[in-house]
Order: C-alpha cells, then sequence, then structure tokens
C-alpha cells in the first residue's frame, strides 16, 4: 500500500507549507556522509534513542525552570555554573546525564531485578522508576543534602554473602550512611534501604521519594501512604504505594520499618516538598496524593534526639524473572571462579567486584549494563560470556549460549539483535566454537544436529552477505556497509565486522573438524579463506594510500578514532599474529593520537574515555611484548569509579560517565579477561605465562597468582613465589584430559623471556626483581 501512495509528496509539502525545511532532503544530506547501506540505523537503536530525548525534552521543561528543588547529583553538577561539569543550555533541545553517568547495581546472583544507587546515594529500586533519597536537618537550621556535597565517601562491601553499595555523608556535624542491598526473603527479593543519621544538636532524618533517577524525570501520579501491621515483629509499619506509568496495575511498594512521625507530600504545583521540612510537619495518617503532572514528592520524617543516632530501613519487593534461574547465594555463585590473589589491592578489589558484575548482569539474559543498557546484543555478549568463560564460570555462560538458536533467523541465518550490524554472525559462531574449544560440548538449549544447523546458516549467512569479490572497489569481497554500535562512524565498510566473520569462520572451521564433520569444515574454511583474501587485499590498498602499516576503520577512511575498531584481529581473534606490523601500527596511532588521562579516548559519538578499548589496546601490546600495555591497565584501574565500576565513557574533566551505562558490563569482563591474560593466555597450540604481571608485584617479594581459568589444554592455575636468593620460582598445573600445551613460555614484562621445561611444572625467573 505504501508504495502506491505519494507519502514523500505529502511529507514535503505538508512541511513546506508550514515553513519548515523538507526532511527528507536533510536526512539524504545526512546519508550522503556515510557508504550507501540497506539499514540506514538500527530500528533498535532508533527507538531506545527516542525515549531516552524524550525523557530529555521532559528534562528541559521542568528542571531549569525549578531549580530550588533538590535534584539528584547530575543535575546539581550540570546546572552549577560553578562546577566544571556545567553545561550552557541556550541551544540544547533536550537536558540529559553528560557528565555524571555513574551508578552501581544492588542485586544477588539469582535476582534478575538490578537496582542501582548513584554516586551521592540516590536508589532507584525499578528499572526506569521514581527514586529514594535521604536528608538530614538539624535543628539549628543546618542541613545535609548529599547530592549537594563536594564529596562523600562512597564504596562497595563485599562479604561472604552480600553486596552493599555504602555511602557515608557529613555536614557541619550532620551525619547520614546508607546502605542499599538487595535481599533473599522466601523466594523472592526485596531491596533494602537502610539509612542511619544523626545530629549534634538534634533535628530529622527524611526519606524522600523523588520523582526522577539518574537519567532524569520519572513520572510519580499517585502516591498512597497507609500504615502498616508491624509492632517490631518484621512486619511493615508504614507503607508507600507509587504509582507512575509502569506500575498502574500494580504500583511499587515501599515499605518502612519504623512509623514516621511526620509526614509531608506535595505536588507540581506546590512545589518541592523538600521546601517544606522545616514546618511542623502533617499528622500521620492514611491518604492519597495525585498529581496530573506526575511530579510527587513526598518525605517520611523521623525525630533525632540530640547527639543520638536513629536507624530506619526501607525495603521494596522486586519482580520475580521471567523464567526462574538456579536459586544461588554468593558463595555457591562465585565457588567455580578463577582466583585473582596480588600485592595490589586496587586490582585484587576491582576483580572481586567484576566478578560480582558480571554474575548479577547473566541471570535472565547477558545485560551490558543495569539500566540503559538492559537489553542484549550479540556485541557485548560475545565479550561478556568470554570474560564468564576465563573467570571459570562456565555454567553462566552456557546458560546464555542456549538462547543463540532462538536469535538466529531460520530464513537468512541471521544473528539478530539489532538490524543492520554485520558483525554478530561472527561473534555468536566465535563464542559458540569458544565454548566447544574449552568445554568439548555442545551448549544447551539444542542437540548436537540442531547446532550444527545453526552454525551451518551462521556460515550461509556470511557467504551470501559479503560484496561481490570481482571488483576492482577497495571492499570488493568484504561484507556491505552497516552501522557499528562500536562507534566507529557513519554507515560504512568495517573492519570490524569482516574481521569478526573471519575469526568467526576459523572457529567454527576448527569446531567442526573436532566434531568430525570434515566435509563441512571443508566448506568453512574455503569461505574463511576467501574472505581472509579480500581482507588482505584491501588492507594492502590500505597500505598503498596511508604510505604505512596500518588498519582504518575501512578500506575508505582515513586514520581516525574509528580504527580502534580494526584491532579486533589481535584481541580476542587473535586472527593476526602478534607482532603483525599492521595491528601494531594502528595501536601506536591510537595511542599516539588519541590517548587522554592515559586510556585511549573514543572522539566518536562517545567523546569520552573507554575502558574497556583502551583494555583491549593493552592486550594487543602486551601480546607483542609491549611493556606500554601495563600502564595502560594502571589507567584503567584508575579510572574506576568508587564502587570499582566503569561507565561506558568517562568524561576527561569530570571523571564521571559521559556515555552510555554508568555501569557498563562489558568493561567488568574486560578487566576479568585482562587479570586472566596477564598470567594465562594461549597463543597457538602453546600456553604464555606471567604476560601482564606488574613489576611491583614482583618487588613486593610475596607470592601471587591466579586460577584456575579454563583453557583450551585444560586449567590452568599460575603462581609466583619468591626466591630466597633472588628472583622467583613460577609453578603453574594444568587439570585436563586432552593433549597439552607443545610449548610454554614465560614472558613477564621487563624479565628476559623463558621457555619451560612442559614436564617439571615449574621454571625459574632468575633477574634480581625490578
Amino acid at each position: 500500500m505504501m508504495r502506491w501512495l505519494p507519502w514523500r509528496w505529502v511529507v514535503r509539502r505538508a512541511a513546506r507549507s508550514q515553513g519548515f525545511m523538507d526532511p527528507l532532503a536533510v536526512m539524504a544530506r545526512l546519508r550522503r556522509f556515510g557508504q550507501p547501506s540497506e539499514v540506514a540505523e538500527p530500528i533498535e537503536l532508533l527507538r531506545a534513542g527516542m525515549i531516552f530525548h524524550a525523557r530529555g525534552l521532559i528534562n528541559t521543561r521542568v528542571i531549569q525552570h525549578n531549580l530550588d528543588w533538590i535534584w539528584p547529583y547530575w543535575i546539581e553538577q550540570q546546572f552549577d555554573p560553578e562546577s566544571p561539569a556545567f553545561l550552557p543550555r541556550a541551544f540544547s533541545i533536550t537536558h540529559v546525564n553528560l557528565t555524571h553517568r555513574n551508578w552501581t547495581a544492588v542485586g544477588r546472583p539469582d535476582c534478575a531485578a538490578l537496582p542501582i544507587v548513584d554516586p551521592r546515594g540516590l536508589v532507584t529500586p525499578l528499572t526506569d522508576s521514581g527514586s529514594v533519597d535521604a536528608w538530614v536537618r538539624g535543628s539549628d537550621g543546618t542541613s545535609l543534602i548529599p547530592s549537594r556535597l563536594a564529596t562523600v565517601d562512597q564504596r562497595l562491601e563485599l562479604a561472604d554473602d552480600d553486596l552493599c553499595v555504602v555511602t557515608d555523608a557529613e555536614s557541619e556535624g550532620l551525619r547520614l550512611t546508607g546502605r542499599a542491598r538487595v535481599i533473599g526473603i522466601g523466594d523472592g527479593h526485596r531491596l533494602e534501604c537502610r539509612y542511619t543519621a544523626s545530629a549534634p544538636d538534634g533535628g530529622r532524618l527524611a526519606v524522600a521519594l523523588r520523582p526522577y533517577n539518574p537519567e532524569g524525570i520519572s513520572f510519580i501520579h499517585r502516591l498512597d501512604q497507609m500504615p502498616g501491621e508491624g509492632a517490631g515483629d518484621g512486619a511493615p509499619a508504614w507503607h508507600w504505594r507509587m504509582y507512575d506509568e509502569q506500575h498502574v496495575a500494580h504500583p511499587a511498594a515501599l515499605d518502612f520499618d519504623t512509623r514516621p512521625d511526620r509526614i509531608d507530600q506535595s505536588d507540581y504545583e506546590t512545589g518541592d516538598v523538600a521546601n517544606r521540612l522545616a514546618a511542623p510537619g502533617e499528622a500521620v495518617a492514611a491518604r492519597r496524593t495525585d498529581c496530573d503532572t506526575g511530579l510527587i514528592t513526598a518525605a517520611a520524617q523521623f525525630d533525632l534526639a540530640p547527639g543520638e543516632s536513629r536507624t530506619v530501613t526501607l525495603s521494596v519487593p522486586l519482580p520475580a524473572p521471567s523464567e526462574t534461574p538456579p536459586a544461588a547465594s554468593w558463595a555457591e555463585a562465585l565457588a567455580p571462579a578463577a582466583q585473582l590473589d596480588v600485592p595490589d589491592s586496587a586490582y585484587q578489589r576491582l576483580y572481586d567486584q567484576a566478578l560480582r558484575t558480571l554474575l548479577m548482569h547473566s541471570v535472565e539474559d547477558i545485560y551490558p549494563g543495569p539500566y540503559t543498557y538492559k537489553r542484549f546484543w550479540f556485541r557485548d555478549a560475545a565479550f561478556i560470556i568470554h570474560g564468564l568463560f576465563n573467570a571459570g564460570l562456565i555454567e553462566r555462560g552456557r546458560r546464555a549460549l542456549a538462547r543463540f538458536p532462538s536469535r538466529q533467523t531460520r530464513a537468512t541465518g541471521y544473528f539478530h539483535s539489532q538490524e543492520g550490524e554485520w558483525d554478530s554472525n561472527g561473534q555468536a559462531l566465535w563464542i559458540i566454537a569458544r565454548h566447544y574449544a574449552l568445554t568439548g560440548e555442545w551448549p544447551p538449549g539444542a542437540d548436537r544436529d540442531e547446532w550444527q544447523r545453526v552454525i551451518r546458516r551462521g556460515v550461509q549467512w556470511v557467504a551470501r552477505k559479503r560484496l561481490p569479490t570481482h571488483s576492482d572497489r577497495p571492499e570488493a569481497g568484504l561484507l556491505p556497509a552497516g552501522f557499528s554500535a562500536e562507534h566507529l562512524g557513519p554507515n560504512d565498510y568495517y573492519y570490524w565486522d569482516d574481521q569478526w566473520a573471519f575469526g568467526g569462520l576459523r572457529a567454527a572451521t576448527a569446531l567442526m573438524r573436532a566434531e568430525g564433520e570434515a566435509t563441512l569444515a571443508e566448506w568453512i574454511d574455503r569461505e574463511a579463506d576467501d574472505l581472509g583474501g579480500s581482507l588482505e587485499r584491501a588492507y594492502a590498498a590500505d597500505r598503498s594510500r596511508l604510505g604505512g602499516a596500518m588498519m582504518p576503520a575501512s578500506p575508505r577512511r582515513r586514520m581516525d578514532a574509528g580504527a580502534i575498531g580494526s584491532i579486533a584481529a589481535g584481541f580476542p581473534l587473535q586472527t593476526m599474529a602478534a607482532d603483525d606490523k599492521r595491528l601494531l601500527g594502528t595501536v601506536r596511532y591510537l595511542l599516539g593520537a588519541h590517548r587522554v588521562n592515559g586510556g585511549f579516548f573514543q572522539e566518536m559519538i562517545h567523546s569520552g574515555v573507554n575502558a574497556y578499548l583502551t583494555l583491549h589496546l593493552a592486550q594487543v601490546l602486551l601480546r607483542a611484548g609491549d611493556d606500554d600495555g601495563l600502564a595502560l591497565i594502571d589507567a584503567v584501574a584508575h579510572l574506576a569509579s568508587p564502587t570499582g565500576q566503569w561507565p561506558e565513557a568517562i568524561h576527561p574533566r569530570t571523571g564521571g560517565g559521559c556515555m552510555g551505562d554508568g555501569q557498563h558490563v562489558w568493561a567488568a569482563a574486560e578487566w576479568v579477561s585482562m587479570m586472566r591474560n596477564a598470567f594465562c593466555r594461549e597463543e597457538g597450540d602453546g600456553l604464555v605465562l606471567g604476560a601482564g604481571v606488574q613489576p611491583r608485584w614482583l618487588a613486593a617479594r610475596t607470592g601471587f597468582g591466579f586460577g584456575p581459568t579454563p583453557t583450551i589444554f585444560g586449567a590452568v592455575s599460575v603462581r609466583f613465589e619468591p626466591m630466597d636468593g633472588g628472583g622467583h620460582r613460577v609453578r603453574w598445573t594444568i587439570e585436563g584430559d586432552g593433549a597439552g600445551p607443545a610449548w610454554i613460555r614465560l614472558a613477564v614484562p621487563g624479565q628476559p623471556t623463558v621457555d619451560c621445561a612442559l614436564e617439571t611444572g615449574e621454571a625459574v625467573l632468575p633477574e634480581a626483581d625490578a
């Protein structure tokens, strides 16, 4: 029907009749900046972007006209002209969080819900919901408002069976500690927010309901307040029921363990309830508040005796997962994980926290973030599952792989998470084959024959999708131009896509040979050879065109920050030799032109320092024996938030997140993979040990190690122990039934390389420690 309607003429005429420019002409001009592509931009990304900026429009309408409200930390900073995070607003159509996209999820390894806590303790209990904050007001009029403080002490506390974000704030003698965690209750889970406050001369603790979260406004249209049945028996003493657009039928329940001494609530016309906290307060009684605008604020106030602390607990029931995961405590979920033991508290803490991040975001599916990115992409999933495997958390990765067949289109073989992104098939094939190489088994979810059909269809998609090879165009034989969520630039013939396709085909070939499917393996190998030949021709043309051995983002691009995608051949695929001049030339260019605050600065879209991409560079350098990789790892450690998390991109001035999710799970996975490869890396048919060991660990003169980590040779553990006369003795164990490595090499930075005797299980690092 649409083909026969003159809709283009209608759109143009309607726009011009109202004095607007022709939108179709604008779109046509925008497309000229990229290569022609069948998908201009994935519809999934357009949908997410529309939602994101729709909130930004609402933020524009609400925030700047109500700056007497108490706002979350990012707004207090971006709207403060004295702050380095200040952003002028004159021509900004939407107001969004661009300077402090930081938050930390709390959860458990069998809980799919992911409440988040912002850098000043603001808690968002449910996805995209309103939030809970806490303030203290002294009887002398002083106040403690964490979002307006320059500093607080926030940390992630890890106990045997607990994970808790703790936020300590202090101002003018007033003190407030917020502790947010998820606890198991029966067959379900609850978010528990415990607030402890004190004031030297007495005052009030206010636990406040806020119609916003770290992204901006989140409407609250109705609030019911009512007494509970609690009387010291653990039952709630006071209830809030919050109705927003998501919880009309089932309101969010917020339960207090203590009856408030005073209550206040307000609608948009009356203003923020925070401006009424000094008033005597209203009687504590059941009531309902409605607001057509959706900006209800409320505060439950609790009296503070002079010099004495008081604790109030608020809990929120969390939704059950769509499918019931295996029940697991933290201790049970972490039991199979490889252990890192190093004399470096920062590295140790980041590894332990990264393991928990991976577990929390792999309960129901693989999510690259708890909020903005709480959805599935093959790209992120491949790296996150890779991190799970490197940590020894095989079963978590297996559960995720079981869903892959249902995400492949049967008609075409396309592994679809977003339309128009051509890297997904290579990534899916690679991680499926990686699982098989490590375990000798197919993932669950389908039988052997079905998995082979999945792989065959995936390879066929690559073969059909490629451009004709008989052409003098530089992209001949490569995948078509597409949009890359690696944010490498406009639609183009990205090497990132082709390198993943090539690596996936090579991995699938090895898998089928191991399965005894010689005919299928030979066909896949021929397809890989043909694609590899097209890549080599394109690389040769680039060398002539650019005057050096480097790989741009595509065969039609100059060298720019987008070239970061082209190092996938070095890590994680290892389809290029460690000393390949094109690979190392690309890395040296990126570090020379795009290094900010010690890390890789992605100029395109992200416009921030990327922890995970910096670690990709470190992996390539350390694989080549270049010690500059150690400095990159240190830079990433320094960029972590106080709770040990990395946003997707980091603002070079504020140090806060400026792009993507505030807790980027891909980054956590890369930290795990980095620590693993620092001690043990597979290279062809051999093992490289110690290639990322920091010299200061050796200088500490104490034992350190890592393992057991799965490899294609079995589970490997590596341990360094100082010797009395200087140097270190390095011991390793390999537990597995298959063939062991053909060679083992000790390649510690700053030390001589040692070729190890396979039968001894140990080697000596002889030189004096640096």
